[in-house]
Formats: C-alpha cells, structure tokens, sequence
C-alpha cells in the first residue's frame, strides 16, 4: 500500500483528500455504516490493510491510532428502517455522502472503495479494492467496520436472543435460528428477510 493515489490528487492541487468506506451492506440485521477520514501525508500505521483482512484485535488498535492522528474523521449510520424503505444501494450513498459532509475539516476530494458512489458533495473517484491499496480509504474501512462493530455489540445486550456480538447481524446457521424461534427484532432488515422466509414460510414474522 503506497500513497500514490493521494500523491496524484495532490499533484492535481487538491489539498484534503479522503478516503470513504462502509461496512454492513450484506447483513440482514442492523444499519450500514460509512468513515470519511483525511490522513497527513506519508504517515505510516503497522498492519493498515482492508478491515476484512485484519482480526478484531488488530482494527480496535488501529482504529485508536487512526483517531488519534486523523486530520480529520466521520461516521455515519443509515439504520435498517431506512434501508427497508429505500433499498441498500441508496442507503450506503447516503451513509457516504453524510460522512463525507460530516468531516470536521471538508474534503476537496474523496476516493471510494467500489465501482460506484452516487453523489457526493466533492469530486471523488471510485477504486475497485481501494481499501487494499489507498491507505485513507484502508483507515476508512476500519473506522466503519469497529464503529458498526461495537454497535452490533450494543443491539447484543438489548436483543440477547440473536447473538449479533458474534455474526453482526450477518446470516448465519445460529442467526437462522434465532429467526426460527423468536422471529425478527426491531433491528432487522426485513427485505433482507425475504428469502429466509420462502425457505421458512411458517417462521414468526
């Protein structure tokens, strides 16, 4: 991971350039949550990689030194009624888009983790795999994975039942049959429940 991207944008003469990530597109339960984060030039974190490559441990400790040495940080959360109503794809821009306004020191420019970003209030370009090769957004991945993190951790003590401090809200084996047994929680996603309920017609609604 190098800084030739920001290096590019600077040479472009922008000034404060961030990088933007999210994290919960694909669970069924819970908000998505997006980081912008403007990072000083050159500075150099052990381990900074994508936050799906890296265990809980690692993120927390980076997350504390990111935070820490950040120019500039936000996070926004767009929670699962909203995501219901206006789908997924909508959601996360609007999360994106939040964050990137939120920072307390605005962005000139912002580089995206994906093929897409809907509108942002800067001129942005989107990478596929930034979070792998763009050390903003790599920072910005971790800021939303631990943010959501926690919160998850948080809906686990109100709604004991599911487990959401071990899968996040995200299907799994023991998540299905919570389901099965208890039927949906307020923080459930239900167009994200669609298809467990064709295979579970008869589960509680």
């Amino acid at each position: 991971m190098t800084w030739e991207y920001e290096e590019k944008a600077w040479a472009q003469g922008y000034s404060a350039v961030c990088g933007v990530d999210e994290a919960g597109r694909g669970p069924v339960a819970g908000p998505v949550c997006a980081a912008a984060i403007i990072l000083p030039g050159g500075i150099v974190f052990d381990g900074l990689n994508d936050s799906k490559k890296l265990t809980e441990k690692k993120r927390e400790t980076l997350f504390a030194a990111i935070t820490e040495h950040a120019l500039a940080w936000s996070v926004s959360l767009v929670d699962e009624k909203t995501i219901d109503e206006i789908n997924i794809l909508q959601a996360t821009y609007r999360a994106m888009r939040q964050a990137v306004e939120g920072l307390p020191t605005p962005a000139d420019f912002a580089y995206i983790d994906g093929n897409r970003a809907g509108e942002l209030p800067v001129p942005h370009a989107c990478v596929v795999a930034a979070d792998a090769k763009i050390p903003s957004v790599a920072a910005a991945s971790i800021i939303a994975k631990v943010t959501r993190d926690r919160l998850m951790r948080q809906f686990a003590e109100r709604y004991p039942a599911y487990g959401f401090e071990k899968h996040k809200g995200y299907e799994t084996r023991a998540h299905d049959e919570a389901l099965l047994a208890h039927g949906p929680c307020p923080i459930h996603r239900m167009t994200f429940l669609k298809k467990f309920y064709k295979k579970h017609p008869d589960a509680p609604r």
